[in-house]
């Protein structure tokens, strides 16, 4: 039931597998081209922030398939391998890894950069909005060295409130700009892709990525040029009307009436931040809440006052196993428990009680 459930309600997600995808994000970049034709003449492209890699995916078949074609992706993150797309793991806001791009082009710009990458929301929108727009911009100045005139730029954006800074400081560098909202992404979302046609930098411009272009202190090469402060952009919506709505729940028969199989991702993360945590958590190391309501009263009894109080309170488990490692000979050293009032520790006058809070995390073996 739990693999069904993401498939109903995502059909995008879906889609992206049963298609070889590497993620549902893939449709956003195909309906983007649909609009605004983003791959014609195009030879060489960029992909910043390309992990887990579904935009190379389509530049490597719409552009790769060509013969001529050129893909590059980069991405601080390890990528899995795909066929017609040379892998940088860098930094975006490095100057080596812009010169290693236009090294593997023979020394020539590139006709497309894409960057649909994200920071890890917060759930603050002001604070996303703000990291967004920072990343938006780093992709910015590194296509300013990469990007040949007249070239296109893409890149992912949260409309908030500031966000016309953005597309004046993006109007400064490109005849066209445009705010695109594909079929694909979630209309309960925020997110939407700046897409920039033209790319005309004013004269004298030198790029330098030492200096963000959101910098107050950037006043030499960008504060001072001409232009306006405040702009209105329009808002494109792309893909057909008739295509899936990407915030409704779908059957999972969806056409053909054939009965549903299921396909599991195309590309598993390679060495994500996250995998650490989900180890910890199959071995059932990371903290875990005690409930006295959930323990016998005999266990409850026993246990120091804090600890039998009706409130909730965490045993880091790392502490429990590295005394379980030890072997019951070994006293128990002081465990850290955290209070719904305060973070503290437990005195030694707890530490008899160890084997009895072990017991209540359901680890009762001393020889593993």
């Amino acid at each position: 039931m739990g693999r069904t459930s993401k498939d109903k309600r995502d059909v995008y997600y879906r889609l992206a597998k049963e298609n070889g995808w590497r993620a549902r994000s893939a449709f956003k970049l195909l309906q983007l081209d649909e609009e605004f034709q983003l791959f014609q003449d195009v030879t060489r492209a960029v992909d910043l922030c390309a992990a887990p890699g579904s935009w190379s995916q389509v530049l490597s078949q719409k552009i790769g398939s060509q013969g001529s074609g050129h893909v590059v992706a980069v991405d601080l993150q390890a990528m899995a391998p795909l066929p017609g797309v040379l892998q940088i793991q860098g930094d975006i806001t490095q100057l080596s890894t812009a010169k290693e791009i236009i090294q593997h082009f023979e020394g020539c710009p590139a006709d497309l950069v894409v960057c649909d990458g994200a920071p890890d929301v917060t759930g603050l929108h002001d604070v996303d909005e703000y990291m967004q727009a920072q990343l938006l911009l780093a992709a910015l100045n590194i296509a300013t060295h990469v990007l040949k005139p007249g070239g296109c730029f893409v890149a992912k954006i949260f409309r908030g409130r500031d966000v016309t800074l953005i597309y004046s400081q993006l109007r400064v560098f490109f005849s066209s700009v445009l705010c695109a909202k594909p079929r694909s992404s979630r209309n309960s979302s925020i997110e939407a892709f700046a897409v920039c046609q033209g790319y005309d930098p004013p004269h004298g411009f030198l790029p330098d990525l030492t200096k963000p272009l959101l910098d107050h202190s950037y006043d030499p090469d960008f504060n001072q040029l001409d232009g306006p402060t405040r702009i209105i952009v329009p808002f494109v919506t792309c893909g057909d009307l008739s295509s899936y709505d990407s915030d409704r729940s779908y059957p999972l028969d969806l056409e053909d009436g054939s009965e549903y199989k299921y396909t599991p991702p195309t590309q598993p993360p390679i060495s994500p931040p996250y995998q650490e945590a989900c180890t910890l958590k199959k071995k059932g190391w990371l903290a875990k809440e005690i409930r006295p309501q959930d323990c016998p009263i005999s266990t409850v009894d026993t246990l120091p006052q804090p600890l039998a109080a009706p409130q909730c309170h965490t045993l880091l488990a790392s502490e429990v196993w590295k005394h379980m490692a030890q072997g019951p000979q070994c006293p128990p050293p002081s465990v850290p428990l955290s209070t719904p009032k305060s973070h503290g520790f437990w005195g030694q006058n707890s530490l008899p009680y160890l084997p009895i809070a072990i017991k209540i995390m359901g680890k009762t073996k001393y020889n593993e």
